[in-house]
């Protein structure tokens, strides 16, 4: 099978040696996501809301990018620096995802490589072997 990936464009992916996405067969796995702007800058600051909102945007992106929607997603993954705060994130992944209702985990970290970050999110698809 055919091996399609999507780069984020980070300087870290040739050192640890990932990709934003990966594709093999109808199968997309979506890497840890953090509220990253193109410019490489943390977007939202201090706000989970609006950083798990972007987070799902971009897998929306890279999804788009290997022939996947968000319909197709069949697990996500929810990262947290703060669990008490997991509403503020839960009710955005109902933004993305209240119909489709994939299997979903949320886990508090202890933190991420940019302090910024409050959240990352992962996602894993299928897609319908019609496309």
């Amino acid at each position: 099978m055919t091996r399609r990936r999507v780069s984020s464009n980070s300087p870290l992916e040739p050192v640890i040696g990932f990709s934003r996405a990966v594709r093999i067969g109808d199968f997309v796995c979506v890497s840890g996501t953090a509220p990253i702007g193109d410019d490489g800058q943390s977007l939202c600051p201090g706000d989970m809301a609006g950083q798990t909102r972007a987070c799902f945007k971009i897998v929306e992106q890279s999804l788009a990018q290997l022939g996947a929607s968000l319909s197709d997603v069949i697990r996500t993954r929810i990262m947290l620096t703060d669990a008490a705060r997991w509403k503020e994130a839960a009710e955005v992944h109902g933004e993305f995802f209240s119909d489709i209702m994939p299997a979903c985990t949320f886990v508090e970290v202890k933190g991420f490589i940019n302090k910024e970050w409050l959240v990352e999110v992962e996602a894993d698809a299928v897609m319908s072997s019609e496309r």
